[in-house]
Formats: C-alpha cells, structure tokens, sequence
C-alpha cells in the first residue's frame, strides 16, 4: 500500500535562448529527498524544463507510487493538460512543433504512472521551485557541459 505520493519540483534554465543550459529536480518521497542536475552547452529553455521532467521520471524505480510534477512551465503543463501533445503525435508534429524527440520521450514514459502536474509560479515564494532554479542555473554556469545532440544537429 502507497502511503504518500511522490512529489518532483523540476525547473529549467538557459543563458541565452539558445545557450548554456541546465536543468534542476528534486524528488521528495516521505521524508526522502533527492537532487539532479545537468548543464548542457547549447540548448533552450524549454528543452531544459522537459528534459527535466523525462530525467525524473527516468531515476523511478516504481510505477505504482502516484507522481505530481511541479514546474513553472505552462510549455509543459499546457502541453499536457489540454491535450497539445495528444494532438501533436496524432499528427505526427507537423507545422514545425518542437522538441519532439524529447516530447516523444516523455510520452513512453508517462505511460508507466500516474501523473498530476500542477503549476507553480516561477521565482517566487515556493523553495523547492526555487532550488530547482537554482540547481539548472548552476547546471547552465558548469565548466562540464553535456551535449544536446538532437538540438545541435538541428538547431529547431
């Protein structure tokens, strides 16, 4: 029997849009805390918000706990919550969309549990949206930078 959900807080950052970029998460469990980041050397924001959630989801080791994303991202929230993203693998993502390597990813992904996003203001009065900031702008500011290879090679 699941006790408590799983909460994530992610947020994404990039110096320049595209740049440097990073993203930051942290994952509460019960008393249970965990932070990721990752800086990577030319990417956007969005990306970096997205990719934030995909590597959350990816450090699970169990679907059956309920997950609530917490992101200042309406891009994702909105995405998923009216349906854009149903409607862009309907029609293939055509008409340019975005990122769709990553959009591609989450959606196998959110097929193993049960998501709720909810909202959260950026930089304001929520601390763990706040150490997400945090976590991808040092990410974004890192001498090792990762590379966004899909974004490199086709700059979208």
């Amino acid at each position: 029997m699941i006790k408590y959900p799983l909460h994530i807080y992610t947020d994404g950052a990039a110096r320049g849009n595209p740049g440097p970029g990073g993203y930051g998460i942290v994952l509460i469990w019960g008393q249970k805390r965990k932070e990721i980041s990752a800086g990577y050397r030319l990417t956007t924001n969005n990306r970096m918000e997205l990719l934030a959630v995909i590597v959350a989801l990816q450090s699970l080791t169990k679907s059956e706990i309920p997950v609530t994303i917490h992101t200042d991202s309406r891009y994702i929230v909105d995405s998923v919550q009216k349906k854009w993203l149903n409607n862009w693998i309907r029609t293939g993502f055509s008409g340019g969309k975005k990122n769709k390597d990553l959009w591609l990813q989450y959606y196998e992904l959110s097929k193993k549990y049960t998501i709720t996003f909810v909202w959260v203001k950026g930089h304001a009065d929520n601390p763990m949206n706040n150490r997400c900031d945090e976590l991808a702008t040092q990410a974004a500011d890192g001498k090792y930078l990762l590379i966004d290879e899909v974004y490199e090679l086709n700059k979208e």
